[in-house]
């Protein structure tokens, strides 16, 4: 059964719900829009908001769940701070690399200080000083607490707020082995706290991003307005965000003059043709013929460089503890025509904190040529990355450096040799399994929850270690498991509605019944009372509308706010009483001496089937 923590009971005349009847006009979602029309939530500020009392309830509810589902784990709650010092940011290297996400300020003594966005810096500044032996490890740790990323553009009520609430834990291990049975068992607890919360997830393959490491698993919920691509295959299950997603590799590609095999690669003029498309209707060919080549701008690159082309006067910071990284340097990316780059897997493969499109002047200025003219054939200025459909491309057709000119029958790998290959295509809907080679097809998706093999990327810089059974000194490996609260709890929304409100699961409503006399007086508030006592009295959470207002108000109020059981007293009906459950079309009678009984057996039901304890 499901774990009913406090018993609250309530008077609606006791209660702060302020409704609203019209959608707001800064509300384009459906969370957003029941949220505030249900007074669960306020704006105060641009991406910042205010929990009302049936909001916060139905949040603490959500919390409580992952909360009991860590601590199942074995994970330590813990309380941080919410601003913390920036010098571990700079001890772990990333007080640079965040970038203007991270809000910095400064205290009355010039002190740096960090707003947390994350808490990776915090946990092993913390536990380095108080692990000394391998037999504290593993040791796996949690908080559910405030965070705060200076988003650009916060939207969509609680799905991207500037000031939101994470479960952030950490486990820290003595081997890869223990990391991963570990990383498992995180997996399978998120899988039982959405189950719980009553959501479909998709647990998709995905990309590590700023925090790093190697394994990594987000759990998405579809979304019309996801911020996520996800591509799935319909055969074997394959399921990843299209910023990590891998596809089958294609056929080779034959350019225009393929039955010229040995053909050099030769000038060809273009005059004024420029785009992908322009080529192919001046050569009769199609986008698969041509290697496209980009200038991109990659930021804060921990690779080395030295003695790659352009890149000799390039500036390289070594901060103290922390990797070396080089704040700008350009490369030259190579990708079939038909493609698009995915620059979070350019940004990881060149391990760079972001990377850009190059300006105009950026790119005249290394080409040589005015935009739509570069080419990697006899390409020195940068670095030169392909993508692995260009190391399958023959007799290919590619810019030449110069105004109005490219040239045809290049073949990769004997006219240019790339620096590195990579897959850095982006993965869409058609393109083949690549354990399967069936066709993929996608869905938008939000993220909820995030688990990350982190490795030795923070205990490294930031200096932990511990003395092993040979009293060696070792560097512990680390994973990181995040969910988003108040992501979550909109997510349970967005899945739970309909036209009239929210449809709460039994586990995260603000209350589990509502009993609603017709007007509250003589009999009918005498049932009422009673029902209401007795409901209490079995464990139940019940709100009473006591209120003086019409049957049509509390009943559009009660299916807005989403209450899972409503219990209607009218004279006309007494000694029975008219139950109704708010995902369920009809009302049943049922006599008032069984009314409590019946509910509450609902209800625990319910709440047994969500837990999965049935």
């Amino acid at each position: 059964m499901g774990d009913i923590r406090e018993v609250i009971h309530m008077k609606m005349s006791s209660l702060f719900m302020p409704t609203l009847r019209e959608v707001p006009a800064e509300a384009v979602v459906v969370s957003h829009r029941l949220l505030l029309r249900a007074g669960m939530i306020r704006k105060l500020s641009n991406g910042l908001f205010t929990y009302l009392p049936l909001g916060l309830k139905s949040f603490r509810k959500v919390e409580n769940i992952v909360r009991d589902e860590m601590n199942a784990v074995g994970a330590l709650e813990f309380k941080p701070s919410v601003v913390v010092p920036g010098d571990i940011w700079r001890e772990s290297g990333r007080w640079e690399t965040m970038g203007p996400g991270m809000l910095r300020i400064k205290n009355r003594v010039d002190q740096e200080l960090v707003v947390s966005p994350t808490a990776e810096e915090a946990f092993v500044a913390l536990l380095r000083s108080e692990v000394s032996s391998y037999k504290q490890l593993p040791l796996s740790v949690y908080q559910i607490n405030t965070k705060y990323r200076d988003e650009i553009r916060p939207r969509y009520g609680l799905m991207r707020a500037r000031e939101f609430t994470m479960k952030d834990a950490y486990s820290f291990h003595t081997d890869d082995k223990s990391l991963d049975d570990t990383y498992q068992d995180m997996g399978k607890a998120y899988r039982r706290i959405f189950r719980r919360v009553g959501l479909s997830v998709i647990p998709v393959r995905a990309d590590s991003g700023a925090m790093g490491g190697t394994g990594s698993e987000e759990f998405m919920v579809e979304s019309e307005v996801g911020d996520n691509n996800l591509i799935l295959c319909p055969k074997c299950g394959y399921a990843a965000n299209d910023e990590k997603a891998a596809c089958a590799p294609d056929p080779t590609t034959e350019g225009p003059g393929s039955a010229k095999t040995d053909s050099p690669y030769a000038a060809i003029e273009t005059p004024k043709v420029r785009t992908i498309d322009e080529l192919c209707a001046f050569l009769h060919t199609s986008p698969r013929a041509f290697i496209k080549t980009l200038i991109y701008k990659a930021v804060n690159v921990e690779l080395d460089l030295a003695g790659l082309p352009g890149c000799a006067s390039l500036e390289r910071k070594k901060p103290e503890n922390s990797p070396a990284y080089y704040p700008v340097a350009f490369f030259a990316v190579c990708i079939r025509g038909d493609l698009d780059v995915n620059e979070v897997k350019l940004a990881a493969n060149l391990k760079a904190s972001e990377v850009e499109l190059a300006s105009d002047a950026d790119v005249e200025r290394l080409t040589g040529a005015p935009v739509g003219f570069a080419g990697p054939v006899g390409f020195a200025s940068a670095p030169v990355l392909a993508d692995d459909s260009v190391m399958a491309m023959h007799d290919s057709v590619t810019g030449a450096l110069k105004a109005d000119l490219h040239f045809e029958h290049v073949e990769p790998g004997r006219d240019f040799t790339p620096w590195m290959t990579a897959d850095v295509r982006t993965v869409v809907a058609g393109d083949r399994c690549a354990n399967c080679g069936a066709e993929y097809y996608s869905k938008k998706g939000n993220e909820l929850g995030h688990i990350f093999k982190l490795g030795y990327k923070y205990t490294k810089s930031m200096g932990m270690f511990y003395l092993d059974e040979n009293g060696k000194q070792q560097m512990p490996t680390m994973g990181c498991y995040g969910i988003g609260v108040d992501r979550t709890l909109a997510s349970i929304i967005e899945e739970h509605n309909d036209e009239d409100g929210i449809v709460w699961p039994m586990s995260v409503a603000p209350f589990h019944a509502v009993v609603v006399p017709i007007k509250y007086e003589g009999a009918m508030k005498d049932a009422a009372d009673k029902l209401y006592s007795e409901l209490a009295a079995a464990g139940i959470e019940v709100l009473l509308d006591d209120r003086a207002e019409r049957p049509g108000v509390k009943f559009k109020d009660m299916d807005l706010i989403g209450i899972p059981v409503r219990i209607v007293v009218g004279d006309k009906n007494l000694p029975n009483v008219e139950v109704k459950l708010r995902k369920a079309g009809d009302a049943v009678l049922v006599p008032l001496s069984e009314a409590a009984a019946s509910v509450a057996k609902t209800v625990r039901e319910e709440l047994s089937a969500l837990s999965g304890e049935n």
